[in-house]
């Protein structure tokens, strides 16, 4: 379903701003994904010229589509810090709202409260009747953000090639168990 171009679209929530990642984020987003051991869960690590297409590839999902990943802002700092948001390009196994943040804001309820927002987003707006999280099975860290946003595992689940030989979890909830729980981040705005 094409919903058209919502390159506006702007969340604050009480630390952070998520809006459509553009080529300012390049350079953060490559630092990001250079850190090897950090996004092995993700794909792995990625050159620069990866990491551009990718980039690309999500501004013009952001076009075509009128969603996709959000970069993920710090208010505090105005410093890029990861991607969350809804994701469901060709193929996947449902409509996804996803994290990968830097590693030194991990571990301070970003991903929660960024995802919290993606996903309130995702069936308000977009109108999802189910989220799904793709998680890596050793990925512990992803499932606990999963397990605080109230999803739980669903079953076993293969992406898309070229990642079609790695197994995932399929963590999630519907539409209807997520407006069941309390919200996550009061005095949240959408524009």
């Amino acid at each position: 379903m094409s919903f058209g171009p919502r390159l506006d679209t702007r969340i604050d929530t009480g630390r952070l701003i998520l809006r459509p990642p553009g080529r300012e984020d390049f350079e953060a987003w490559a630092d990001m994904m250079s850190d090897a051991e950090h996004v092995r869960h993700i794909g792995g690590a990625q050159p620069p010229p990866v990491v551009w297409r990718s980039l690309m590839a999500m501004i013009g999902m952001w076009a075509s589509e009128g969603f996709a990943m959000f970069s993920v802002i710090e208010k505090s700092s105005g410093r890029w810090i990861g991607r969350v948001g809804p994701w469901s390009p060709h193929g996947w196994p449902g409509t996804e709202v996803g994290w990968s943040l830097v590693r030194d804001a991990c571990g301070r309820g970003y991903a929660v409260e960024a995802a919290g927002a993606a996903m309130d987003w995702a069936v308000d707006v977009l109108g999802w009747d189910a989220i799904i999280h793709t998680i890596a099975p050793e990925n512990e860290a992803s499932k606990a953000v999963a397990r605080r946003l109230g999803s739980r595992f669903l079953h076993m689940g293969r992406l898309p090639e070229p990642f079609h030989e790695m197994p995932v979890e399929v963590w999630g909830q519907t539409r209807d168990e997520w407006r069941a729980r309390p919200r996550m981040s009061a005095g949240r705005e959408i524009a």
